[in-house]
């Protein structure tokens, strides 16, 4: 079968919780199909394609993406469409799609998050669309807050949003979303078509604490992992730095929190000071993880299965998340959950007071996920879904 994959970002280095998703669907695509990738770079290093992965594609076009957010804001308005689109909206990008449609016998299309929509044919092969997590919903819980301006322009983009994903949903013969809850929300916002679900997995072979040399940090580590240019990212490390650390610091005054991650913002890097650490991109996260006395996920914003728990699930740490953050997650037993800033500074200093609890819930948080998220087994209905299992 001739796959064509469209990814809004080229899928390699898998190093943040997309990339790291659609470059595992694709490895697991190009193990069993001939597959044609296009992709979108915004970074040099989104550009070298790893030779193992090069080896399993059929043909690779990358397209630089240098559109500006301003421009694409005022794009947007100017069409009437989704600021989401018109970011990712690129005369190369189609050019390069048609091509590969003409020349080549595609057989299927995989669409990898719903920014990449706008290049499907309209009546083309079989298509995939890999919504990962409902993007309308999270850019409604941006309008909430914020200057008004920001308010408005949130709600209009996840009005406009909303309704570009239904359509899509209808016009493709899957939707796929990473979690039943995010399914649940699709449907419930007027989602029409086979709406199914595709969990994330994690490398356990990877992510294991055995192989791992942890950072030398001393003192209680409490370790928040992601994207920090991301804003739920951005409000939830500063939220716990500021009103959690205080209060975990008054009973362990050596503890220090340690935020690990690529591209900090201003505002993420103001934090550092005493008891907070901001590392910028690292080149191991795994290290940080392995180290962390708790790892912490106090999003208050989140969509889909984070990969940041899995993670540290499967290095056998101790996990405190807030209960956005663990939805989606089968988990029980294996993460503390906790909202609030005096609930998540007890559980976390529990479980820095308890040392054997805290390895007791490590150990089966791996075995959790050993039994549970290997990738083979989380993608295995894409199999079905295109008839690569007959």
């Amino acid at each position: 079968m001739n796959i064509l994959f469209l990814a809004h970002r080229a899928p390699f280095p898998p190093d943040r919780g997309d990339k790291i998703r659609s470059y595992h669907v694709l490895r697991h695509l190009a193990a069993r199909a001939r597959v044609h990738l296009i992709g979108f770079a915004e970074d040099p290093a989104d550009r070298h394609i790893p030779d193992d992965l090069r080896a399993r594609l059929t043909s690779v076009t990358i397209v630089p993406r240098t559109k500006s957010r301003g421009l694409a804001a005022i794009e947007a308005v100017l069409t009437g469409q989704p600021v989401s689109l018109t970011a990712f909206a690129d005369h190369a990008m189609a050019r390069a799609v048609r091509r590969v449609l003409d020349g080549e016998p595609i057989e299927a299309i995989y669409c990898f998050s719903g920014q990449m929509a706008q290049y499907l044919p309209i009546d083309g092969p079989r298509a995939i669309m890999d919504f990962v997590d409902v993007d309308s919903a999270k850019f409604g819980g941006f309008a909430t807050r914020g200057p008004l301006a920001l308010r408005w322009l949130m709600r209009r983009e996840a009005r406009l949003l909303g309704a570009f994903e239904r359509d899509v949903a209808r016009r493709v013969d899957v939707s796929l979303l990473v979690s039943d809850a995010e399914a649940e929300l699709f449907r419930d916002g007027g989602a029409e078509g086979d709406v199914r679900v595709v969990e994330n997995g994690i490398d356990a072979g990877v992510f294991d604490p055995t192989i791992v040399t942890p950072v030398d940090e001393a003192g209680p580590l409490i370790v928040f992992t992601g994207q920090m240019d991301y804003r739920p990212n951005i409000d939830a490390v500063t939220w716990f730095a500021r009103s959690v650390m205080p209060l975990i610091r008054q009973q362990h005054r050596d503890a220090r929190f340690a935020i690990v991650g690529r591209a900090p913002s201003a505002a993420v890097k103001a934090l550092a000071g005493p008891g907070v650490i901001v590392t910028g991109a690292v080149d191991d996260v795994r290290g940080w993880i392995a180290a962390a006395s708790v790892c912490v996920a106090p999003l208050e914003l989140a969509r889909g299965i984070q990969n940041k728990i899995l993670e540290a699930m499967a290095m056998a740490r101790a996990v405190v998340a807030s209960a956005v953050a663990a939805e989606g997650i089968d988990h029980g037993g294996t993460i503390q959950v906790a909202d609030g800033a005096t609930d998540t500074a007890a559980a976390v200093i529990a479980l820095i007071d308890d040392r054997d609890t805290a390895a007791a819930l490590g150990e089966a948080a791996r075995v959790r996920v050993l039994a549970r998220y290997d990738w083979d087994a989380r993608l295995a209905p894409l199999d079905r879904l295109l008839g690569l299992d007959t």
